[in-house]
């Protein structure tokens, strides 16, 4: 086992710069590659925009059926009795509950004994960690109760309230009262203090709930517990499961084939919040919950993200999360991947954990806030250096042609996710703008524009599932609200260029100049209460 943690910024030289730099050289290079070609030889030019326009029409074809395809399973998922499943997986075939089985069950029965770990579902533990920095009662409150509510046996669950020193008194008194309020409905329940300025360490979240994960180890050790029967799920303080998460977590780490080399991810549903939240924010929250409708169907690329599962004993090996970046739960999939040399993998599956979308006290603070966590999101390009370095410089016998394959694959996602909006929107008028005499320069908008009339049918199939997985209006929103929530896609290309291709071109040129992320924004958040009052807190008051 090679060294998982990522090098201090001090010491990251020679190769490891040379792929920090790699993903914003080549998504400025592209940038430029239309008017470099346009110079040289219009033709050169026409092609790519072209060729790149094809591409992107194909990908949103896949895209627009995988999100068809994810909303259904979404659907069929939620409509699962996940308890009444576990139950048959308990006793090796189906009990005698008129439930829903599919065949994709049936067929996990006849697989139990093939397993390389049995486990039945009652020989389960759930440990709940809520990361918490300064978050209003109003926040945190609703989680510690979706957990609750889960209809999951809550003496088979652990809950950690993970708050942080440097918050002070105020936070500290609101964990310790919620904790007294709600705790004893546990097996076990306590609020983990992370110390401020702890060595090694940068203010981040994988701090917090890796000391609160070592909190967790000591207490597992000290009952006696079996840490491969402990699955931690992390939360952010506005993260609430769906109700039946807990028992379809159960199901799937009871029947994958190897339940240890694997991290579990629910689908990630920014609707909390959604229809008190800004227009420009409600049209990213629900573009990202798109997104990850449509990784339910692309398992072979699914990575961790926000609120997952993992078991303990997994998080033990890893020596938890890293604590010296901002994009732990990404990163920890590489943690895992290189830990096991390779034998890693991410099971996405079709249950929510349901988050607020990005609503600050002030519309312009707002706008920003969200432009900060997209640029945490887009920090994600640091990995790709991590991945170059524990790959191929390292000891390790993760197999070198999947580890080049992931690599390639993650460097064309941050470069795309950089480039693809800002080519689309702009390439196409490039090349009669630099040769206003050339005939094909001055065709190529109109074919571009007539390509972009019929992936419009894509978008309103993606548009579709976005209205279709919103949660009811409120009774404090009037009608009109709902014909808002139509036409703020018109704002689509204006977002994707700001919370998109900006926010990670700001990223990747960060890592060019080692203007590195070393500290984690948290995102203040706004909380409208059912009566319509707006209460807010400073996100984090140490800084």
């Amino acid at each position: 086992m090679t060294d998982l943690e990522i090098p201090f910024e001090r010491d990251r030289h020679g190769h490891y710069r040379f792929f920090e730099i790699l993903p914003g050289a080549i998504s400025y290079t592209l940038l430029l590659l239309p008017f470099l070609l346009a110079l040289i030889n219009v033709t050169f030019a026409v092609f790519f925009v072209l060729l790149y326009l094809l591409i992107f029409f194909v990908r949103s074809l896949a895209y627009s059926t995988r999100a068809i395809a994810g909303f259904f399973t979404m659907r069929k998922q939620l409509r699962l009795d996940w308890l009444g499943l576990a139950a048959d997986i308990e006793i090796g075939h189906p009990t005698e509950q008129a439930i829903e089985r599919p065949k994709w069950h049936l067929k996990n029965l006849r697989l139990l004994d093939k397993r390389k770990l049995p486990l039945k579902p009652s020989e389960l533990y759930h440990a709940v960690i809520i990361a918490t920095v300064n978050e209003s009662r109003e926040v945190l409150e609703p989680t510690i109760q979706a957990v609750m509510n889960s209809g999951y046996d809550k003496k088979q669950m652990i809950l950690l309230l993970a708050y942080e020193g440097r918050a002070g008194k105020a936070s500290a008194d609101r964990v310790h009262e919620l904790l007294k309020l709600y705790g004893d409905n546990f097996l076990y329940a306590a609020a983990v203090r992370h110390p401020a300025n702890r060595p090694g360490e940068i203010i981040g979240k994988g701090s917090n709930i890796s000391y609160a994960g070592r909190y967790l180890k000591r207490y597992v050790k000290k009952q006696r517990l079996d840490p491969t029967r402990i699955l931690v799920t992390t939360l952010d303080a506005d993260n609430r499961p769906d109700k039946r998460y807990f028992a379809a977590l159960s199901y799937l780490y009871c029947v994958v084939p190897n339940p240890l080399r694997a991290s579990y991810q629910p689908i990630a549903m920014y609707t909390n919040n959604i229809w008190d939240a800004p227009t420009m924010t409600r049209v990213v929250a629900t573009g990202n919950n798109l997104f990850y409708i449509v990784n339910t169907q692309r398992p072979h690329l699914s990575r961790n993200f926000s609120a997952h599962a993992q078991p303990l004993q997994s998080l033990i090996d890893t020596d938890f999360w890293s604590t010296r970046t901002v994009v732990e739960d990404g990163h920890q999939f590489w943690r895992s991947y290189f830990r096991y040399d390779g034998d890693y993998r991410v099971y996405p599956f079709g249950v929510p954990i349901y988050q607020d979308a990005v609503h600050v006290e002030g519309y312009w603070r707002t706008l920003k806030a969200q432009f900060i966590q997209l640029r945490r999101w887009t920090y994600g390009a640091s990995d790709i250096a991590y991945i170059a370095d524990k790959g191929f410089w390292h000891k390790g016998t993760a197999p070198k042609i999947d580890v080049l394959a992931k690599l390639l694959r993650t460097l064309s996602d941050h470069v795309t996710w950089a480039t693809s909006t800002l080519l689309i929107y702009f390439a196409a008028f490039i090349p009669p703008l630099l040769k206003p005499q050339n005939l094909a320069a001055n065709e190529l908008p109109l074919i571009v524009s007539r390509v972009q009339r019929i992936s419009l049918a894509t978008l309103l199939i993606s548009l579709y599932v976005c209205l279709v997985t919103l949660p009811p209006r409120p009774a404090r929103h009037k009608r009109y609200r709902s014909v808002f929530m139509l036409a703020q896609w018109l704002l689509l290309p204006v977002t994707s260029i700001i919370y998109g291709s900006l926010a990670a071109f700001n990223s990747q040129t960060r890592l060019m100049f080692r203007r590195y992320l070393s500290h984690f924004d948290v995102t203040e958040k706004a909380t409208v209460t059912k009566s319509g009052k707006t209460v807010t807190t400073e996100a984090d008051p140490s800084t």
